[in-house]
């Protein structure tokens, strides 16, 4: 496996390995706002439930989204394992 590499050069924006507790917090802030309004929907009809977007921003995690280095002069070093 000496030889063996990414197919795309797609990676992540900052040096972090994963955004696990990130989703993690986000989750928990959507379920607790969910059943909130779930409880409140009891006295009103008409309630759209909230989805991750409403509750987090993507861009406050840790990896900052994701960069692709194709055609860049870093494309070798992001197709590296």
């Amino acid at each position: 496996m000496s030889r063996s590499f990414k197919k795309h050069p797609i990676t992540g924006m900052t040096c972090a390995e994963s955004e696990k507790k990130d989703k993690e917090i986000a989750n928990r802030k959507l379920r607790r706002k969910t059943k909130k309004m779930i409880f409140d929907m009891i006295q009103k009809d008409d309630v759209v439930l909230p989805v991750v977007k409403d509750t987090s921003d993507i861009w406050s995690f840790d990896k900052d989204g994701k960069v692709n280095w194709k055609g860049s002069e870093y494309e070798v070093k992001a197709k590296r394992k």
